[in-house]
């Protein structure tokens, strides 16, 4: 994965949420992915219709 993907989520078929972070970040970078991620899932960010992009800058 490239560094300017630090981390995504992709939900699958049972519903449930896979997080990818990539391996090449610090541990401090992975932690914060990884939080940033767990944010999305909580917000209901992935049933939302709005675009990446704006959904990343609230």
């Amino acid at each position: 994965m490239p560094l300017t993907i630090r981390a995504f989520t992709l939900p699958d078929a049972n519903g449930d949420y896979n997080i990818y972070i990539n391996e090449s970040l610090s541990e401090e970078a992975k932690a914060k992915s990884l939080e940033h991620e767990k944010n999305h899932i909580e917000k209901g960010d992935f049933q939302k219709c709005a675009p990446a992009r704006l959904i990343e800058q609230v």
